[in-house]
């Protein structure tokens, strides 16, 4: 498409994988030690100074950014990621990175399914079969019914269900509102609900992970600003793929910093997961040309 650099934009979804990844292996670190809530809220603190920041730079300043005809909707986006974020980092604690990638990545095969009943959208049957594949090596990695299964490993599935869910929220209220306005309402409904919770559960910290918490928030921001730029300049169809970098990059962390394990099956599970949703997105950009 005309105005498309999706060479560059491929190279902005790398880094913002990245930069995710890192900030997992971050927020990993610090909920290990302290409360997951007060790490989050801390993190919400920055993303909302920043997604202030970016609004009042936009032109009509903050009033336009913050004008939307939907606000309930996407208040209810905000309080699902804050939610789906806290979910997501207990889950690091509990499993660590690999196996909650692993099964975190199968978000988009949720989002397909859902698509359908929330959103009205088609869904043929070779995505269905791509779908019911995909959650073939969910459970390849759960093992359910046998004596090796986890419990803690439905907490991923959890959170990856929670962002299924703001992603198709996502879709909905972008009919209507722009994207600048939906960020906006992430950081600003994020900070009012994590707020609370997180001084409640408030614990002194050490002055070197002040440091890192400062490190998590700019990973936040930046992460954040390179999927802006990533979306600025390429079709969201032709990139998304390469979000799936994610995990190798998340796992190269959790087994060099963390000195994780990789299970024969999780491995085998997220190959399966992982093509499945490869398939599932180009079967959805097909259908749309």
């Amino acid at each position: 498409m005309a105005g498309f650099n999706t060479r560059l934009g491929i190279g902005l979804m790398i880094g913002a994988s990245f930069v995710f990844a890192m900030q997992d292996g971050i927020s990993r670190h610090l909920a290990d030690t302290y409360n997951v809530f007060m790490v989050v809220m801390i993190r919400y603190w920055f993303l909302a100074a920043f997604v202030t920041a970016i609004a009042m730079r936009q032109r009509g300043g903050l009033r336009r950014v913050a004008t939307t005809t939907q606000p309930l909707l996407q208040i209810l986006r905000g309080l699902v990621l804050a939610t789906e974020i806290c979910v997501m980092v207990a889950a690091f604690t509990l499993l660590g990175l690999v196996e909650s990638h692993a099964i975190f990545i199968s978000y988009p095969l949720i989002i397909a399914a859902l698509s359908g009943p929330i959103l009205g959208e088609a869904v043929g049957w070779r995505r269905w079969a791509a779908i019911a594949a995909g959650f073939s090596g969910v459970l390849i990695i759960l093992q359910p019914g046998t004596g090796v299964f986890q419990p803690a490993a439905i907490v991923p599935l959890i959170a990856a269900t929670l962002f299924a869910l703001y992603g198709l929220l996502t879709r909905f209220v972008s009919r209507l509102d722009r994207s600048d306005t939906s960020f906006f309402y992430v950081g600003i409904v994020g900070v009012i609900y994590m707020t609370p919770i997180g001084l409640w559960n408030w614990q002194a910290m050490t002055g070197p992970d002040w440091g890192w918490m400062g490190a998590l928030c700019l990973t936040g921001a930046l992460g954040h600003w390179l999927l802006i730029k990533c979306y600025e300049a390429a079709e969201a169809s032709a990139v998304q793929p390469f979000a799936y970098l994610q995990l190798p990059f998340a796992a190269v962390i959790g087994l060099v910093v963390f000195s994780e394990v990789v299970r024969l099956n999780v491995v085998a599970g997220a190959a399966v997961v992982v093509a499945a949703g490869l398939f599932t997105l180009w079967r959805e950009r097909r259908v749309r040309r």
